[in-house]
């Protein structure tokens, strides 16, 4: 039997990890929005490019979630982005209702489902998800360190000039002005870049990390990123569907590891078929670890803005 993994929200970026999941033949896909149309439109067309790309992949679109039953993984893609003359506040309310609208017709279709959270503010919405659909923490897990290293790693490997695939890094915290990457454990074929680089050089690629999605938005002015991340929250559909014990960044439910308990926070976690297998603790300087509490108090304090 072939996996399912339903998306919600056929925008930019569901629609292009319905794109990145297909093109991978990771299973059958359901891509369900409010929109009439749109979901139908995007989904026919994918469907009708699996013979040129070879791929065995069944895409509908929908506006019923009933279709979506029964899948293995469920990313939640919905929410508005912030408009002008929006506070911040705002937009945590209205997506807050979207999420909450959202999660309780996903847990009613697909009680078993894994839930990978991308809504933006990505560590709250997680957090609200873990809340509404009173599932274990190791199936509801969000998206954004995995984007977040992507984009450090591009910055590196384009300074170094040697190729991507060379290059790890990782990123704690939250997803915004507060992550805390650390170069320490970001290395190019396994050599840290604290030795390839001076620390002006490195604090330069970490500030233009943080910045990254607004860089992005400065240039389309019109809109955000959405290549990087869906194909960010492909890796993690493919590390749970293919149980490939994947040690990749991601927004996890923290109940006491690194000192923080009761809060969505991006860390180094194993994914497997069943989710979050397992979160990796590892050791902090003084820095490192302030840098990590800070983004930690930020998440909460969007948190209690919607009482989660």
């Amino acid at each position: 039997m072939r996996n399912k993994v339903t998306i919600v929200g056929a925008g930019n970026v569901g629609a292009t990890t319905a794109h990145w999941i297909a093109a991978k033949e990771l299973a059958d896909i359901v891509l369900v929005d409010v929109v009439e149309g749109v979901p139908q439109g995007k989904g026919l067309d994918l469907l009708e490019a699996m013979p040129v790309e070879k791929r065995d992949v069944h895409v509908i679109g929908t506006n019923d979630y009933a279709d979506t039953a029964n899948s293995d993984v469920v990313v939640i893609t919905a929410g508005i982005p912030r408009k002008p003359g929006m506070s911040r506040d705002d937009l945590l309310q209205t997506n807050y209702k979207i999420m909450s609208d959202v999660v309780s017709k996903v847990v009613a279709n697909s009680p078993k489902a894994i839930l990978i959270i991308v809504s933006n503010p990505l560590d709250a919405m997680a957090q609200a998800a873990y809340k509404l659909a009173k599932f274990s923490r190791d199936r509801v897990i969000g998206m954004a360190g995995v984007l977040d290293s992507a984009r450090f790693r591009t910055f590196i490997a384009q300074e170094l000039k040697v190729s991507v695939e060379n290059v790890t890094a990782f990123v704690l915290g939250g997803h915004g002005d507060t992550m805390v990457p650390l170069a320490r454990y970001s290395t190019v074929a396994g050599i840290p870049i604290t030795e390839l680089m001076d620390a002006a050089t490195i604090e330069r690629l970490v500030q233009r990390t943080r910045d990254g999605g607004a860089e992005i938005v400065k240039h389309l002015k019109t809109g955000s990123a959405f290549y990087a991340p869906s194909a960010s929250a492909t890796e993690m559909v493919e590390a749970i569907l293919k149980d490939k014990k994947k040690i990749l960044p991601c927004a996890a439910y923290l109940q006491g590891e690194y000192g923080i308990d009761g809060l969505y926070v991006g860390v180094p976690c194993k994914l497997g078929r069943s989710g979050l297998e397992q979160i990796i603790e590892i050791k902090l300087t003084a820095e490192e670890a302030a840098g990590l509490k800070k983004s930690a108090a930020a998440v909460k304090e969007l948190c209690a803005v919607i009482g989660v």
